[in-house]
């Protein structure tokens, strides 16, 4: 699942969210209808489906539970986090307590951001793009290098004969 887009919608007056179709069967093609809304970053919420939050649960595993920012990220992030349900109408309620940890006002945008969806505050998005927009080949190398160092496995090196390896012979 890709999710890819810019959209620019309106919250109605009971905070539910439309959801563009293209995004919507994105999301519902594994039979998915509840998702999970949690807080983002940089002041945005983050929609997930719930194969992609349990990834992201696997990833937060790797790190040491004894971390006090493990710890700490995993309180505010999982207490926060709440099921919502595509209506009818392809829409999703957010809930009060998370409109207002975004800042999210009538005006928002929904952005496709690979495995997830991403609803920030019109504003917000406007002046974090306008931001990062001129960094973007700056961003780029960084990003894929920073993907390349993740990829890269560690290499067993052979142990040498003063480590107590024989030397071989024929």
């Amino acid at each position: 699942m890709l999710l890819t887009g810019t959209f620019h919608r309106a919250l109605d007056d009971k905070l539910r969210l439309a959801i563009p179709k293209p995004l919507r069967d994105a999301l519902t093609k594994a039979g998915n209808t509840v998702l999970y809304l949690a807080p983002g970053t940089d002041g945005s919420l983050a929609l997930y489906t719930e194969a992609v939050l349990s990834g992201l649960a696997e990833q937060l595993n790797q790190g040491s539970p004894n971390s006090q920012d493990v710890r700490a990220f995993s309180r505010l992030f999982y207490a926060q986090a709440q099921s919502v349900e595509i209506d009818g109408q392809g829409r999703v309620r957010i809930p009060t307590e998370l409109a207002q940890l975004a800042s999210l006002q009538r005006e928002i945008v929904l952005l496709g951001v690979r495995d997830h969806l991403e609803i920030w505050n019109r504003a917000s998005w406007d002046a974090y793009h306008a931001q990062q927009q001129p960094r973007y080949d700056e961003l780029a190398e960084t990003a894929f290098q920073s993907a390349a160092t993740r990829n890269v496995r560690p290499t067993v090196r052979p142990a040498r004969e003063s480590e107590g390896q024989l030397p071989a012979t024929d």
